[in-house]
C-alpha cells in the first residue's frame, strides 16, 4: 500500500470483512486442501464408445442427443475417481511406510506383490459414476458368467435425462465395451427435464417441488407449506414459499390416485427439452380414468359377460368400432416402437373416451332388434376387454381391477392385442362418419341457440344426396334417440331455421317457440361487449412493444394464446346473433 501511495497510485483503503466458507450441514469451516486424486486414463476407452454410436449399435432417441454425446466425448479428458467422504467403494490400492503403492483385488494379492504384510489401504472412494458405470453388468453377477447376464445383456433401452449423458451414459457405454466387449444397451431413450407450470425447475431452495407422493395421496395446504419450508438452504427463502405455496395451491393438493400420475407423465413425454407440469393435465387424466370405470360398471349392467356369444354377424357401427380398434393398435405400436409415448397415450385417450365411450356406448342405448343386440354385448365385451390390455402398462391398477372384476382375467398374465387386419372396415368409417357429423350438426344448434338437451326439436332437411337418403332411412330411428327429436322429414316450404350443414345437406331447426329472440340477442350481445373489451386490452399489450421485449416468452406466448381464443369465441358469437336476427 505504502508503495502505491508513494507513486500517487492508491485512490482508496477500505476495510473488507473475508468471507469464511462452511459447510450447510455442520458449520465447519471448509478449506482447500491439496491432495493426490486417482485417475482414469478415458482416450482408449472414449473411441470405441464414440464408434459404436457412429455405427449403429446404439442408437440416441431423439437423435439430435447424439451431438451432445460427440462433443463430450471428442473433447474427453482423463477422469477422477477418487473422492474424500466417508461412504462408497474404498479404492482398491494399498501403500507402504515408503509411498509406494499396490493396485489389487484383494489385501492378500496386493501383499503378495508388496512382498511384506505392513500395508495401509487408499482411504478415498471411488466416484459415485465410477460404480454406476458398472452396474448394467455388475448387477447381473459379471464377473461371472451366469444365466442372468447372459439373458438380460445387454439391455434393450436406456431411459434417462439428458443432464447425465456425460455422468452415466457416456460411462456405462465405456466400461460396458471394455469389460463385457458389448454395448450395455441398444437405446438410449432420452426423456425432458420436468419442470413446474411456469417452466422453472423445480428446486428445494425455490419451494417449488412437487412430491408424486402428494399428488397421488394428496396433502393439506398447511402439511405442504411445511414440507417446503423445512430444512432450507436458504432459510430466509421460507416466507416467500409459504406465499407462493398459498398462491398455487390454496387447497391444498387434491388426490389424484397413481394412475392419473402415470398417465399424465406418458402424456408429456415429448421428445421436447423440458416437461412443464400442471396440476390441470393430472386432473383432466383422473377424470380419463373416472371415464373408463362408469364406461366398465355402465356395461356390467347392460351386458351378461358371462354369457356372451361370440359372433361375426355385426352392425355396421359394430364394424366401426372394431375397425378403428384396429387403427388404434396399429399406432399404438408404431408410437412406442417410435418411443412416442405422449402420441400413444393422445391415441389411446381419443379412441377410448372419444369412439368407445362417447360414440359407440352412446349407440348401443339405441338398439332394440335382439339380433343386433347380442352383436353389441360381443363387441362392447371384446373392445372393453382389448382397451384394458392396450391401457395396462400406462394404467395398471385401474385396469387390473376392472378386468379381474368384470371378465375374470389378469392382465399382467395376459397377452398384448395383435391388429386383426380382416377387421378394418373403411366403408364401415365412411357411413358412421355421416352419422356423427348429422349428430354434431344438431348440438352445435342446440350449443349456439342455447337450447336444452331435454327439449325435443322438430327436424328438417334439404338438399339430399342419394346417399344422404340411404343413411337417413337406415339411421332415422337412432338420431331421433340420440339427439331427442321429433322426427326427420324433408323441409316443403322456407321456416325461419337455424342451420347446420353435412357435406351439401342441410339440417334445419325451425326456432319458433324455441327460442325468446329478444332475450337472446341481449345475451348475445352482452358476450360480445365483453369479448371485444378484454380483446382490447390484449391487443394494447401486445403491441406495446416494452411489454413484448421486457416479459418472459412464455407470458407473451401466453397471451398471444388469449387473444386467439378470444377472437375465435367473438367470430362464433357474432355468427349466432346474425343467424338469430335473421331468423
Amino acid at each position: 500500500i505504502k508503495d502505491f501511495d508513494a507513486l500517487g497510485l492508491l485512490v482508496e483503503v477500505k476495510p473488507h470483512r473475508l468471507v469464511i466458507p462452511r459447510g450447510d450441514r455442520t458449520g465447519s469451516v471448509i478449506e482447500p486442501y491439496l491432495t493426490e486424486q486417482w485417475f482414469v486414463k478415458t482416450e482408449s476407452l472414449a473411441k470405441p464408445a464414440i464408434d459404436c454410436i457412429k455405427n449403429g449399435d446404439i442408437r440416441f432417441v431423439p437423435k439430435n442427443w447424439e451431438n451432445t454425446y460427440f462433443n463430450w466425448m471428442d473433447n474427453i479428458q482423463d477422469w477422477c475417481i477418487s473422492r474424500q467422504i466417508w461412504w462408497g467403494h474404498r479404492i482398491p490400492a494399498w501403500f507402504d511406510k515408503d509411498g509406494n503403492f499396490f493396485v489389487a483385488n484383494t489385501l492378500e494379492e496386493a501383499i503378495e506383490q508388496a512382498g511384506h504384510s505392513n500395508l495401509t489401504q487408499e482411504s478415498d472412494v471411488l466416484d459415485t459414476w465410477f460404480s454406476s458405470a458398472l452396474w448394467p453388468f455388475s448387477t447381473l453377477g459379471w464377473p461371472d458368467k451366469t444365466p442372468e447376464l447372459e439373458t438380460f445383456y445387454p439391455t434393450n433401452v436406456l431411459v434417462t435425462g439428458f443432464d447425465i449423458i456425460f455422468f452415466w451414459v457416456a460411462r456405462m457405454i465405456m466400461f460396458g465395451l471394455k469389460f463385457t466387449d458389448k454395448v450395455p444397451f441398444k437405446d438410449i431413450y432420452i426423456t425432458g427435464l420436468v419442470r413446474d407450470s411456469s417452466g422453472a425447475k423445480m428446486s428445494k431452495s425455490k419451494g417449488n417441488v412437487l412430491d408424486p407422493l402428494d399428488l397421488i395421496d394428496g396433502i393439506s395446504l398447511e402439511d405442504l407449506i411445511t414440507k417446503r419450508t423445512t430444512g432450507l438452504m436458504q432459510p430466509e427463502m421460507a416466507k416467500k414459499i409459504k406465499k407462493q405455496t398459498q398462491k398455487d395451491f390454496p387447497d391444498g393438493i387434491a388426490s389424484f390416485g397413481t394412475d392419473a400420475l402415470r398417465w399424465t407423465f406418458a402424456a408429456l413425454a415429448s421428445f421436447g427439452r423440458d416437461i412443464k407440469f400442471d396440476l390441470k393435465r393430472i386432473e383432466g387424466y383422473r377424470n380419463f380414468c373416472n371415464k373408463l370405470w362408469n364406461a366398465s360398471r355402465y356395461i356390467s349392467l347392460k351386458v351378461d359377460i358371462q354369457n356372451v356369444k361370440e359372433t361375426s354377424d355385426f352392425s355396421v357401427i359394430d364394424e366401426w368400432i372394431l375397425s378403428r380398434l384396429q387403427q388404434t393398435k396399429q399406432q399404438v405400436e408404431k408410437h412406442l416402437t417410435d418411443y412416442r409415448l405422449d402420441l400413444m397415450a393422445q391415441e389411446l385417450y381419443e379412441f377410448v373416451w372419444g369412439d368407445y365411450c362417447d360414440w359407440y356406448l352412446e349407440f348401443s342405448k339405441t338398439i332394440t332388434d335382439e339380433a343386433q343386440k347380442k352383436s353389441n354385448d360381443f363387441v362392447l365385451k371384446k373392445v372393453l376387454q382389448e382397451i384394458l390390455k392396450l391401457l395396462h402398462p400406462v394404467i395398471p391398477f385401474i385396469t387390473e381391477e376392472i378386468s379381474q372384476s368384470l371378465f375374470n382375467e389378469k392382465l399382467v398374465h395376459s397377452v398384448y392385442p395383435k391388429i386383426e387386419e380382416n377387421l378394418v372396415n373403411k366403408k364401415s368409417e365412411i357411413e358412421v362418419l355421416w352419422l356423427q357429423n348429422f349428430v354434431l350438426g344438431i348440438r352445435q344448434i342446440r350449443g349456439e341457440m342455447n337450447i336444452s338437451p331435454k327439449k325435443e326439436l322438430d327436424c328438417f332437411v334439404d338438399n339430399t344426396s342419394d346417399e344422404d337418403e340411404l343413411y337417413l332411412n337406415k339411421y332415422k330411428k337412432t338420431l331421433v334417440q340420440m339427439v331427442n327429436l321429433s322426427d326427420i322429414t324433408q323441409m316443403t316450404k322456407p321456416q325461419e331455421c337455424a342451420t347446420a350443414l353435412v357435406g351439401k345437406m342441410s339440417i334445419l331447426i325451425p326456432l319458433d317457440g324455441l327460442v325468446d329472440v329478444e332475450e337472446e340477442i341481449k345475451r348475445l350481445n352482452k358476450e360480445i361487449e365483453k369479448l371485444q373489451k378484454f380483446e382490447k386490452q390484449l391487443l394494447g399489450k401486445l403491441n406495446n412493444e416494452k411489454f413484448v421485449k421486457s416479459a418472459p416468452a412464455q407470458i407473451v406466448e401466453k397471451e398471444q394464446k388469449k387473444l386467439q381464443e378470444t377472437q375465435v369465441s367473438l367470430v362464433k358469437f357474432e355468427k349466432q346473433l346474425s343467424q338469430i336476427k335473421q331468423a
